[in-house]
Parts: C-alpha cells; structure tokens; sequence
C-alpha cells in the first residue's frame, strides 16, 4: 500500500511540474560563450513552441512595422500641426531633420544651393574619422598653411609642424582652424583637390544631390555650395561617428607648442553648448558654426533628448542664427510631446 501510495504522489508531482513548466515557456540556461548563437536559437523554438509564441510574433512584427514606417518617412515632409504654430526662422535657408525617421519636421528653401562657410568641416571631420587613426601625425605643407583668404582662422601652423589627428580634430572644430583642414586633407588624398572629390563622392552617398565641395574648410569659392537638407544629411552621419560626436561636445582643448606658438588652448564657438550661456540648450550633441562675407552666419546643430535626435541647419543668417535654431529645436521636441511625430 505504502508503494501505491508513493507511485500516485510521483505520479502527481510530475504532472503538476509539466503543468508548470508549459505555462511557464521560459528556460534559462547559463550562458556558454563558446556554443551562445546555438543556445539562443534553441531559446528562440522553445519560445516560439510555447505560450510565448504570440508575444514573439507579436514584438517581432512591431519591430518590422516600425522599421517599414521610419523608411517611408525618410526625405519626407511633416505636414505640420493643427495645435503647434510653425517656427519662424530669419534665414534664408533652413531645416529641421528627424535624425529617427529622416523626416523634415520644418523646411524653408531647404533645397536651394547656399554657401556653408565653416560647416563645410562637418564632412572633413567625418573623412578624417573615417579613413586616419587619432595617432597618426598629420605634417602641414607650405601649401596648407598659406592656401588661404586674407582673415581665415588659423592656429599659426607654419610649414613643417605636426599634429596628430586628434590634435587636428578639436582644432578644426572648435577654433575651424583653416590650415588644420587643408592639412587633413593633403594627409588623406595628397591634395586639396583629391580631398575634394572624396568629399562629393562621400556626399552623394548619403542621399545629397544639391551639394559640391571644393575645398577641406568653406572658404568663398563660387563652386563650394550645398543645401540645407543636404548639409542636414551630412550632419546626421558626421554625429552618428562617435569620434566626432565626442570632438564637438568639447568646450577647450590644448594644442601643443608649434615653431610659430606656444601651447594654447582652443575653445567651443557654438555657444549653445555651453551651460553658462544664455543660448545654451539641454541635450546637445555637438555643433558647427560658420560665417564667411558670402555665406554669412551658418550653423548646425544636434540635440537628442529622451531618444529623439534632431539636427537643425540655419543658411545664410544675419545674426539670427542661434534664434532661428532655438525655434526650430524648441518646435521638434513640443511635436514629440503632443505626439505627433
């Protein structure tokens, strides 16, 4: 008797943990680094056999929808808001990019061809993230350091200094330094020109069709134009690298003593990066400014805040660049918060 009594108990128990278990659907497994991506796709079937499947379906067509719908938004433009007033921006050219979707949350001439100035050292940061290591040593030519308009910003750089590419980085950002550009340049194609090309080809493979690069660093040249979508586009892969992610969100950062310079510091010209100033704007990324006589005041900007990046460029501004950008930015996120993007 005492054995029919403990078979029944067996019997129970084990029907009892097969109950458990079925409902359950989860097993977990210690982790073996050699055999992960075997275990993981076992994990996957067992899932998908139990009451988890729906829930897998499910989340895994979520993510597919969600994908589908930031590629149909991508190059497209938001039809605005019946309950959020639209930015009023000064500049001649301007846009507001949805860095998550690609969309166009606000436009003006964002298709027309204007002179970038300095923000054209968007793209020399990015090809120099791209194609050097932050150690290499960069060695500037009399060509590099002379090749330059009466006024352009320099560091002092004379034939024969070096730097290494991290150095020449946080110079070509924060102070724009003209000569470090066209020194990065001639360090990666052997020439201005060859840097050029590689520019364009870098640019037309992001989806820019309005844009031609004639040189590392935005000095007036008729044939140097792009657009502020374009630029738009550019911006959103410059900060995408997390090189230059880190370079641009930098307030001061030492050079090293040169023959024509002592040791000095470099410091941030965007001014909304910095907490101090009246300008400055929570999340920022990073930013660019430009100005030259023809292009006047350019600027890019990127901000990201509880997931949602935008990139703002302002084009040929009269002083009103920072304002343009505040309303812009100020606009993007209010749509996040009413939920319409």
């Amino acid at each position: 008797m005492r054995k029919i009594n403990r078979l029944l108990c067996a019997a129970a128990a084990a029907v009892l943990l097969g109950a458990n278990t079925a409902q359950a659907a989860v097993i977990i497994v210690p982790p073996n680094p050699l055999t992960a991506a075997t275990e993981n796709t076992s994990a996957s079937q067992i899932i998908s056999q139990g009451p988890g499947a729906e829930l897998l379906q499910n989340t895994q067509s979520q993510t597919s929808q969600t994908e589908q719908v930031q590629q149909s938004l991508e190059g497209t433009v938001f039809a605005g808001s019946s309950t959020i007033a639209a930015p009023v921006v000064e500049a001649e050219g301007a846009v507001l990019l949805n860095c998550n979707t690609g969309q166009i949350l606000y436009e003006k001439n964002s298709s027309v061809q204007f002179y970038p100035a300095s923000i054209t050292k968007l793209m020399t940061a990015l090809l120099t993230a791209e194609n050097c290591s932050l150690s290499d040593v960069v060695t500037f030519s009399e060509a590099a350091t002379t090749n330059l308009e009466s006024g352009a910003v320099t560091i002092n750089l004379t034939a024969g200094d070096q730097l290494t590419v991290e150095q020449c980085l946080y110079a070509l950002l924060l102070k724009s330094a003209n000569e470090v550009a066209n020194g990065l340049a001639e360090h990666i194609s052997g020439s201005v020109s060859g840097f050029a090309d590689l520019m364009n080809q870098r640019a037309a493979a992001l989806g820019c069709t309005g844009t031609h690069f004639a040189n590392p660093n935005g000095l007036n040249d008729s044939t140097h134009v792009t657009t502020p979508y374009d630029m738009a586009l550019i911006a959103r892969a410059a900060y995408a690298n997390p090189v230059v992610a880190q370079v641009s969100s930098a307030l001061s950062y030492e050079i090293p003593a040169t023959q024509k310079a002592g040791a000095r510091q470099v410091t941030m010209g965007h001014k909304m990066l910095y907490p101090t100033d009246s300008r400055y704007y929570q999340g920022i990324v990073g930013g660019k400014t430009g100005y030259t006589s023809k292009a006047g005041n350019t600027l890019v900007t990127c901000v990201e805040r509880d997931g949602l990046r935008l990139i703002a460029v302002v084009m040929k501004a009269s002083g009103t660049h920072y304002t343009d950008t505040k309303a812009m930015l100020d606009y993007g996120f209010a749509l996040a918060q009413n939920g319409e993007i």
